[in-house]
């Protein structure tokens, strides 16, 4: 398929999603596949990895190359893609269960490796598909059936992790700003290195607390402020920030060399005959 006749439509599969009525997780997946295809990408040559949540359904609505993981475990399997085929596109989606919880210590090493894909979080502050319990980023103080009386601990702040870990791009958007989402997934994917976008995604079934009318009223777009995204320090403040909630570019390293670049890594690994050199297959070895 030629990529000047792709459609963000081409992207869409023929199943039907069974998300909630007026879920976030709509928006964030239109915006991905808007994204990809002004990007000049089509699902030929796109590969879609995904966990499990309500966010690890997103491989099967959309048409490309996809693979649907276990808990936690998206990362892994999409470094292990983008190392055997540095020639495609590889996204990988999550929840913010799965990404900050059981699938952390992935986060951390996906971030300081710098593969080149990109990484997007539908974060909705909640285990949405069991039922509404709370997750690691939920507040300290919401009430859930499980935590009645909060879970009475701070939340997670994904994007303090990634800069600690050493992230080359770490962004927020809003899956309700159809055109603001679009263009920072645009930017994450065109980005060479790792790409990371924490998305609000509202549930409306079970958060009544981080609706769309809360991130509507509070959202602070960093388009429309005096902020530097190449500033490390200026990207700190905005981040250790628990005030205010943002949209936008937080920071990006212009100067990131994905880890494939690093290590000569051209090739690729699924077409390369037996006998290749060894400290090749490692490099495929060390995610596995």
């Amino acid at each position: 398929m030629s990529s000047e006749q792709v459609r963000f439509t081409d992207f869409k599969s023929d199943k039907q999603p069974t998300w909630c009525p007026g879920c976030g997780d709509f928006g964030t997946m239109n915006g991905m596949m808007k994204a990809l295809a002004n990007t000049g990408n089509d699902p030929d040559n796109t590969f879609v990895v995904a966990g499990i949540g309500c966010s690890g359904k997103i491989g099967t609505y959309m048409h490309s190359y996809a693979l649907h993981g276990v808990h936690g475990r998206a990362l892994p399997v999409g470094a292990g893609v983008k190392m055997a085929r540095p020639d495609i596109e590889v996204l990988v989606s999550g929840g913010d269960g799965d990404g900050y919880s059981i699938g952390a210590g992935h986060f951390i090493h996906a971030v300081r490796r710098n593969v080149d894909m990109t990484y997007v979080v539908m974060d909705n502050r909640i285990y949405g598909l069991t039922k509404g319990q709370a997750s690691p980023t939920s507040r300290s103080n919401f009430e859930t059936s499980t935590t009645p009386e909060g879970p009475k601990q701070p939340p997670v702040n994904p994007l303090a992790l990634a800069l600690a870990s050493g992230a080359t791009f770490i962004a927020q958007s809003f899956a309700s700003d159809a055109l603001r989402h679009t263009e920072i997934v645009e930017e994450a994917i065109e980005h060479d290195g790792f790409g990371f976008v924490n998305v609000f995604s509202p549930c409306v079934t079970f958060n009544d607390v981080d609706t769309y009318d809360y991130f509507r009223d509070t959202l602070v777009d960093l388009k429309e402020q005096d902020h530097d995204s190449s500033d490390y320090d200026a990207a700190a403040e905005v981040i250790l920030d628990t005030e205010k909630e943002y949209q936008g570019v937080i920071y990006q390293n212009e100067n990131s060399v994905p880890y494939h670049e690093q290590h000569g890594v051209t090739e690729n690994m699924s077409e390369i005959p037996d006998g290749a050199p060894d400290d090749a297959m490692d490099l495929v070895r060390e995610f596995y």
